[in-house]
């Protein structure tokens, strides 16, 4: 590679590095306990488990869930519901707010015994420590400007990854792979340290970030579904009012004709009419593949909220499902304990490999502040000798 050429990709890491590493820092920071979010609110007491019950006793119906979080929280509206039987058996969870169309913000959430409908867990006035680090891992707690501008910062960090590849082969041509000359200087070991766990991570922290960039497109490919596809499911319904809440059918039943039109899939995911994920007269029904590698693979089936016939169930847009599928890759969700494991240790890879970036920046710095003020020092004395 000519020398021109490694200078290029010199700055080019460089600069990518300078502008988005305090950003990756605070994305690996927050993101270490995100990885273990689950067992975190377990050890803490937050995560209640559902009570064990004996045999033969009744199961409440869906229609009896929803009414007993409806009358926990009156006055508020229901925008979701999520169940996991897999992860979280015999628990429902909720989502309220003072109506459909209310930002995220200002969401109420609520989990529920499924086969009680008694309360669980009530909502807490504050975020907790998880939601703060869940809120600025996301979006910087700046919602979509925020989602969005993360993305470009991944997109640089991406463009550093690949400049720091490229630079590898020719610096490292000359050294056994791993090595770290211990002998030399303090900045010296720094740079081998840094190299050694940028290219050992480097394969991770391509995916994590690429995949990263894709799920801050959300928000942007949602809207993009409702303005495209949505709309054109729902196409005969445009004229008609936004139905009302004291309007709505039976959930019971709309899960029950979902299940019938899918029968090979879960149904895990409701939107409720007026909500980002459903249409203005329509109960939303997602259902999802039951296998780990046809789990992500998501379809909504748009039931009518008043009648409860299926209007419509067809497969999300490749966008969507890009999304879907990229996100057990970034968060390391798929192979249990083992995975968040090797997650966790890479993402301490990339936080060494961010901060000891910081260190060669600014000790290459104030090296050559040294060497300039030497140069200085020595031409004054040099003409301090020749007026002599």
């Amino acid at each position: 590679m000519k020398a021109q050429t490694i200078k290029s990709w010199f700055y080019v890491h460089k600069w990518t590095s300078l502008i988005c590493t305090a950003f990756l820092l605070m994305l690996c920071l927050t993101g270490l306990p995100l990885i273990f979010s689950e067992e975190i609110h377990e050890w803490t007491g937050e995560d209640v488990a559902a009570p064990s019950l004996p045999e033969g006793t009744p199961k409440a119906t869906i229609d009896q869930v929803i009414l007993n979080a409806k009358n926990h929280l009156p006055g508020k509206e229901m925008k979701y519901i999520y169940w996991d039987n897999d992860k979280y058996p015999g628990k429902m969870f909720f989502t309220l707010a003072d109506s459909a169309s209310a930002p995220e913000e200002k969401n109420i959430y609520l989990t529920m015994d499924s086969r009680t409908a008694k309360v669980l867990q009530a909502p807490a006035d504050d975020m907790d420590f998880m939601d703060i680090m869940f809120h600025l891992h996301v979006d910087m707690m700046a919602g979509v400007p925020g989602m969005l501008f993360l993305g470009f910062m991944g997109l640089l960090f991406t463009a550093s990854i690949i400049s720091g590849a490229v630079l590898y082969g020719p610096i490292m041509k000359r050294y056994d792979f791993g090595m770290i000359r211990t002998e030399k200087s303090k900045r010296l070991r720094w740079l081998d340290l840094h190299n050694v766990l940028g290219i050992v991570s480097l394969a991770w922290a391509f995916v994590v970030c690429i995949t990263g960039v894709i799920n801050t497109l959300a928000v942007p490919a949602v809207d993009a579904w409702r303005a495209g596809e949505l709309a054109d499911m729902v196409s005969e319904y445009k004229d008609k009012p936004q139905i009302k809440e004291g309007q709505l059918g039976s959930l019971q039943v709309a899960i029950d004709r979902t299940r019938q039109a899918a029968p090979d899939m879960e149904v895990n995911f409701i939107a409720y009419p007026g909500t980002l994920y459903s249409s203005d007269h329509h109960y939303a029904v997602y259902v999802k593949g039951n296998t780990p590698l046809t789990s992500r693979i998501i379809k909504p089936a748009l039931i009518d909220a008043q009648t409860n016939e299926l209007t419509d169930i067809r497969d999300l847009p490749w966008y969507l499902k890009t999304i879907y599928t990229s996100q057990p890759f970034h968060f390391g969700d798929y192979g249990g304990m083992p995975m968040k494991v090797l997650w966790a240790l890479f993402d301490l890879a990339t936080i060494i490999v961010l901060i000891s970036g910081l260190y060669l920046w600014f000790a290459r710095r104030k090296s050559k502040e040294q060497q300039l003020s030497r140069m200085l020092s020595n031409a004054e004395t040099a003409n301090l000798v020749n007026n002599h």
